[in-house]
């Protein structure tokens, strides 16, 4: 299988390529992502079925990454809270680095492995708890080593990466491989590996709300009311099963302070 840091034949002279080329090259490429998650759904699936009853129980669940990988860990970990209405401790993402690696690369951080693990401890884990380590190249040490530590504490581990039969896939329990092959710029993972990471954190974390019954139907029912857009769009989910107006949908809304709240009110003064 290609990895992710050999170089494609097609793309030996971008600079040559002009703007509708490039466009139109790095379109295909992202099309083959599609169908690398999709290979991995047996994969994904076996983790969040190890994952729920741990959730159930009271444990969390814990992104390790660095650079792209760790910033798309924590962007899946901090939206969370508003779509769902769940604590921020369910799900929480650790760069390399700290929160100063969000914005700014911090020079050498992914490259010990042992500080993985410490970066863990920090929020004293418990074997209820699972660690996703994420690395495209499946070889960050930071990543490696806090997968391997956390196994050995008897914490759950998973991985999601971009090249087959890596170290971090041989540390974990569960390995996520979504080949993706080369980089259009050889190399560059938050490229193809980085969309693939997305999608299949998006399927985890969405897949792991709904089982935990955070949704109703396909709706946010218990998203935060923290902004005028989301306030309005909880009106309108109350409109559309109650039947009411706008103004008396917003009302119970604000009243209530949550779509799920009103529609169990409904649903209780009905029985009754």
């Amino acid at each position: 299988m290609e990895t992710i840091t050999e170089q494609s034949s097609r793309y030996d002279h971008l600079e040559q390529m002009s703007i509708g080329e490039l466009l139109a090259h790095i379109n295909e490429e992202d099309a083959l992502v599609a169908e690398a998650v999709k290979k991995a759904i047996p994969q994904i699936e076996v983790l969040v079925e190890a994952i729920e009853p741990r959730l159930k129980r009271g444990g969390r669940l814990f992104y390790v990454g660095a650079g792209t990988s760790g910033r798309l860990g924590v962007l899946d970990a901090s939206e969370l809270p508003p779509t769902y209405g769940v604590p921020e401790q369910w799900v929480v993402g650790i760069i390399a680095g700290g929160d100063e690696a969000l914005r700014h690369a911090v020079e050498k951080a992914e490259d010990i492995p042992e500080q993985g693990w410490r970066d863990l401890e920090a929020y004293q884990p418990t074997a209820d708890d699972t660690v996703i380590g994420i690395a495209a190249s499946g070889t960050t040490p930071y990543v490696i080593g806090a997968v391997s530590e956390a196994r050995k504490h008897g914490l759950l581990t998973g991985c999601i990466t971009s090249n087959p039969g890596s170290p971090l896939a041989a540390a974990a329990d569960h390995a996520i491989e979504t080949i993706v092959g080369p980089e259009f710029v050889t190399g560059s993972s938050r490229m193809k590996s980085g969309t693939a990471q997305k999608m299949v954190l998006n399927m985890i974390s969405t897949s792991l709300m709904i089982r935990l019954g955070r949704v109703e139907g396909n709706r946010m029912v218990k998203m935060q009311l923290t902004n005028a857009k989301l306030v309005d769009r909880g009106v309108r989910m109350i409109q559309d099963s109650l039947g009411l107006s706008y103004e008396e949908a917003e009302r119970c809304l604000l009243e209530a302070g949550s779509v799920d709240r009103v529609l169990r009110s409904s649903t209780s003064k009905k029985r009754g």
